[in-house]
């Protein structure tokens, strides 16, 4: 048993409104998301002390100080989308330590908004979990990279050169994902398509197009942490924390050590040692899926297949609703919600399937599954294997 195995676990989870969200701020959708996490588990906002929040411009003191929360102990680490999977890590190891015993996480952007009132990208907590920021002179920006889809379709394009792997493939992971999103009535994205419709959907960056890319919503979400005693006492079974990796390699993508290999090599590693499991006690995973390449690099970096296998394993849906292998069963950020960091969105889909709270798409007997974040330009990743009693 590893070091923070069972040693705490997630308790509450919920999202906010989600889509477009007229008149409400990124505080009020933290806010309305933090309520809806504190029934979910039962819990007052006078049980929270410990607070974690990331975003691109704000402060956790603001944070903070809006939902009246005064923390023993806080975590604003912001490496991009992964940042709400390693929170909860570092709330484990909090909690574990004695520092807090229970720990809000929470996040909340309005992109859609922000864009419809001409409010700058990153004002009020907003902003996207791909866009290079920072003052390096070789980040490619002076060659034509722009936003995140240039510089993960270059990833996209490396892949393919290397392994053979097809746009086919890339859209078969697209198609899956719709799946799934068919069966969630939250999903935003709920119209089926099919492989020849995102071939045909417009280039975006190629070889990316629109059906590669992830959705631009308003959304804010909340996942509550706390110890094992608290947490067998609660309104929901405990969802336990048995596993945790983070790792980083790089903010500028011209920088990545090797454009096909993420992160989550060594976060995946970590996390496994951690929760002594193999891959074969996996049910599920939630991964990133900013783009469709998104989630074929996680995929075989997490060790599911060898580098240069993804196309192959995504093949035939096999990850779609009746396939062997249940990848992103939200619906994801191409199909549910994506405001800009998505990684607390994993937590609380992998939460509800361990509950066995999802309905159509309920993983049947779900017993341990991953949330597998990753941020910035295939710069960060975090990774967390999580398990019911």
């Amino acid at each position: 048993m590893g070091s923070l195995t069972r040693k705490a676990a997630i308790v509450g989870v919920a999202e906010s409104d989600i889509g477009s969200t007229p008149g409400k701020s990124p505080l009020e959708l933290m806010a309305q998301a933090t309520k809806r996490a504190l029934d979910d588990a039962g819990l007052k906002k006078e049980d929270i002390d410990g607070l974690c929040w990331a975003a691109f411009g704000g402060s956790i003191l603001e944070i903070g100080e809006y939902l009246q929360i005064m923390p023993k102990w806080c975590d604003s680490t912001q490496y991009g989308g992964s940042s709400f999977d390693a929170h909860v890590g570092h709330a484990a190891a909090a909690i574990a330590a004695g520092l807090c015993e229970t720990v809000l996480v929470v996040m909340g952007t309005t992109n859609v908004a922000d864009r419809e009132l001409n409010v700058p990208r990153g004002a009020g907590g907003g902003g996207g979990g791909g866009a290079e920021r920072g003052g390096s002179a070789f980040s490619g920006r002076q060659y034509g990279l722009g936003g995140p889809v240039t510089n993960y379709s270059m990833a996209a394009t490396r892949h393919m050169h290397l392994y053979g792997t097809t746009s086919e493939n890339l859209a078969e992971v697209a198609v899956a994902t719709r799946k799934w999103a068919m069966l969630n009535p939250k999903a935003l994205m709920r119209k089926p398509i099919t492989i020849q419709d995102v071939l045909n959907s417009p280039m975006i960056s190629y070889p990316l197009h629109l059906l590669d890319c992830c959705l631009v919503t308003d959304a804010g979400g909340a996942v509550i942490v706390t110890t094992p005693e608290r947490a067998r006492n609660l309104k929901k079974k405990p969802v336990w924390i048995l596993g945790f990796g983070e790792h980083f390699t790089h903010n500028a993508i011209t920088y990545m050590p090797d454009i096909t290999v993420t992160p989550a090599v060594e976060s995946g590693k970590a996390a496994f040692k951690m929760a002594g499991l193999t891959h074969k006690d996996i049910d599920f995973v939630q991964t990133y899926d900013s783009f469709t390449i998104t989630t074929l690099l996680a995929l075989e970096d997490l060790g599911f297949c060898k580098k240069g296998e993804g196309g192959a394993f995504f093949s035939n849906q096999r990850t779609a609703p009746g396939g062997v292998f249940p990848v992103n069963t939200s619906g994801g950020g191409l199909s549910y919600t994506h405001p800009g960091m998505f990684g607390i969105f994993l937590l609380i889909e992998a939460a509800r399937q361990l509950r066995g709270e999802c309905g159509e798409r309920q993983v049947k007997d779900a017993k341990v599954g991953i949330a597998n974040g990753m941020g910035g330009l295939l710069s960060s990743a975090a990774t967390l294997i999580l398990g019911k009693d």
